[in-house]
């Protein structure tokens, strides 16, 4: 055996010998604590016992039903009331990009002029669209009538609520809706 084996198993023999000494504060420190006295453990809570619940309001009125009936007018009434003014959304033509969100949730933030004047609007996705005149948005099938550097008009189509539609003017303006 070479001399750097020796000497290497004489290194291990003092590092394991000197581990030995170290055991002895282990193994005192292990008695002192296993003599001291332990915590008592608190027992487990009682559980309650189940209780049935039966249900006994299934006879009473449902929350849910109208009480009271309201007094309609007759159905001839109602169509009779109706008159159909010409006025209706075009069912036929395809949805533009910001027909889908309300108007108040758009922003004007511009306007660019070419050949004719755009509007340049801020969706709430961040995208902005440019827009002109006869173009459509808003969730009333608004469409654009004029556009100046501060305000877009829209002339909208909504619901009379008896089975008709009315116009109404909308607009978006740079600081705001009104």
């Amino acid at each position: 055996m070479s001399d750097l084996g020796k000497l290497l198993i004489v290194f291990v023999t003092l590092v394991l010998s000197g581990c030995q000494k170290d055991k002895d504060d282990l193994t005192a420190y292990i008695a002192n604590i296993q003599a001291q006295p332990q915590p008592a453990i608190e027992p487990m809570p009682v559980m309650k016992k189940y209780e049935k619940f039966v249900y006994s309001a299934g006879e009473l009125q449902d929350p849910f039903v109208k009480t009271v009936i309201d007094v309609l007018p007759a159905e001839e009434e109602i169509k009779e009331a109706f008159i159909d003014n010409g006025i209706h959304p075009d069912e036929s033509r395809l949805k533009e990009a910001l027909e889908f969100y309300g108007i108040n949730e758009l922003q004007l933030v511009g306007t660019l002029q070419q050949e004719n004047i755009w509007a340049l609007v801020r969706a709430p996705d961040g995208i902005i669209h440019r827009v002109k005149v006869g173009d459509y948005m808003g969730l009333d099938e608004g469409q654009i009538l004029t556009i100046s550097d501060r305000v877009v008009t829209l002339k909208e189509t909504v619901s009379d609520l008896r089975g008709g539609y009315v116009e109404r003017d909308a607009s978006l303006s740079a600081i705001g809706v009104n």
